[in-house]
Order: C-alpha cells, then sequence, then structure tokens
C-alpha cells in the first residue's frame, strides 16, 4: 500500500472512521465498509498497545489506512506505535512549532530524529526481514498533527511549515472548548476559527482535514476541499443503529 501522504496528494476526498471501541471483530468489520480510513484512538479510548496490535492485525488484510492517534506526542508513545507496524499517525493537541518539530523527530531514526531502533525486534520491519525498512521510513510514514487549541491557531502556519508535518487534521470539539464554546463546535466563532485554519493549511500547500459533526457537515467539509474527513465513529454506529432498531419496533 502507498504512503497515506502520497494518497492525500492524488485530491480525492478520503473518508474514514474513528474506531473507540478497542476491539479487533468491529475494526475488521469496519475495514470491510468501503472506509477509506480508520483511525484507531489511543487517546480517548481504552487502548494499549497490544490492543491496538490485535487491532492493526485485524484490518492488515484490507484496502483501508490504519491511522493510529496517539495518546499524546511523547516520543515513548510514537516509537512504540510505529514499532508495531503503524505508518500513519495522528498527533493531538500540538500547539506549537517546536512541538510539531518533536513530532518529527521522534518519527525519525538518527541522525535525522531520535527514534530507537528495534529493526530486529519491530513488526514494522518484519522482525528483520525487510532490509529497506531504516532507509525508506521517511517516506513511508505519514505525520499529521491535530490543530484543536486557540493556540495552535495563532501558530498554524509555522506547524504547517515544519518540514516532516505532512498533514493537519482540525479537532472541532476541543476547538471549541478552548475558545469557550464548550459542548458547541458548530458555534459561528468555532466555524469561523476552522475556515482561517483551512486557509492557512492550504497556502502552505499541505492536505486539511476534519471530524465532521454530520453527514451535511461531512458533505460541506469535501465542497471546501478537505482532504481528509472523518464522518463518523463506530460508538456512533452502533448507538444509531441499535436506537434507530428499537424504535422500529416498539409500538
Amino acid at each position: 500500500m502507498i504512503a497515506f501522504k502520497q494518497r492525500l496528494a492524488e485530491g480525492r476526498t478520503l473518508l474514514g472512521l474513528w474506531q473507540a471501541l478497542a476491539n479487533n471483530y468491529t475494526a475488521d468489520i469496519s475495514a470491510r465498509a468501503g472506509f477509506d480510513w480508520l483511525l484507531f484512538d489511543g487517546e480517548h479510548s481504552p487502548n494499549t498497545p497490544q490492543t491496538l496490535l490485535g487491532q492493526l492485525q485485524a484490518v492488515c488484510a484490507h484496502l483501508v489506512e490504519p491511522i493510529a492517534r496517539v495518546p499524546s506526542g511523547d516520543p515513548v508513545w510514537i516509537k512504540q506505535y510505529l514499532d508495531i507496524g503503524f505508518t500513519t499517525l495522528l498527533v493531538p493537541m500540538v500547539d506549537t512549532a517546536e512541538q510539531a518539530a518533536a513530532v518529527v523527530a521522534a518519527c525519525r531514526y538518527p541522525p535525522a530524529g531520535i527514534r530507537g531502533v528495534a529493526s530486529a525486534t519491530a513488526r514494522a520491519t518484519g522482525f528483520g526481514l525487510d532490509r529497506s525498512y531504516l532507509g525508506e521510513v521517511a517516506e513511508r510514514i505519514t505525520v499529521i498533527v491535530q490543530i484543536e487549541s486557540r493556540e495552535a491557531l495563532a501558530n498554524v502556519a509555522a506547524i504547517a511549515a515544519i518540514d516532516g508535518i505532512d498533514a493537519l487534521f482540525i479537532g472541532p470539539a476541543d476547538l471549541a472548548a478552548s475558545l469557550g464554546h464548550l459542548g458547541n463546535p458548530g458555534h459561528e466563532d468555532v466555524q469561523e476559527a476552522i475556515a482561517i485554519a483551512k486557509a492557512v493549511i492550504d497556502a502552505a500547500n499541505k492536505p486539511a482535514g476534519i471530524f465532521a459533526l454530520s453527514p451535511d457537515d461531512a458533505r460541506n467539509r469535501i465542497a471546501e476541499g478537505f482532504r481528509f474527513i472523518s464522518i463518523g465513529t463506530d460508538i456512533g454506529v452502533l448507538l444509531t443503529g441499535a436506537r434507530n432498531l428499537v424504535s422500529s419496533v416498539r409500538q
């Protein structure tokens, strides 16, 4: 499979589903549904590197990009997620260019970065059988950072300018909270901030992504030129389907 950053460069909007159930079976089901990518959440879901490994193995036979959201930009988390085989990472709460540069360094081997080398024991290298991995890792890995605070908005141009940041993803929920509109990502102030951030990211010639609030919002974001969009969550699909089933039968 080609690197996710190359797929983003092709121009077609890529649609994804957030994976929060931390379960191999639901990951396998979601991978068969036609999404372009699945986001496996290590920040707000009950995941560990071991549970994420199982989900990654469950979807690897399907034509879907597995993206992992690390709990934070801590190099230890980044190293573990890359070693188990994720090639696309989403890093939350990146507020400054310095933080963005540190994230890139955590994804690169020395001398370009600080990632520890475990080539013989890491799944990413085929447990040492993939001799090309160490030399090609910079081309294979896609690094995405989240813009989700007032500070990040002020620094989005500098963040986008960092070499090795391949894409930027806007998180409306946390952005709303940071702007004083907790629980109301549809507020006009939040929507204006999203539009400004999107224009800055476009000017940097980097792909912009976003978490859509509804199908209508997703369609609007496609029209606005967002390159990758989360259009729901596995929990939301299950909950909505279950409630609709009950209401369709209950008198």
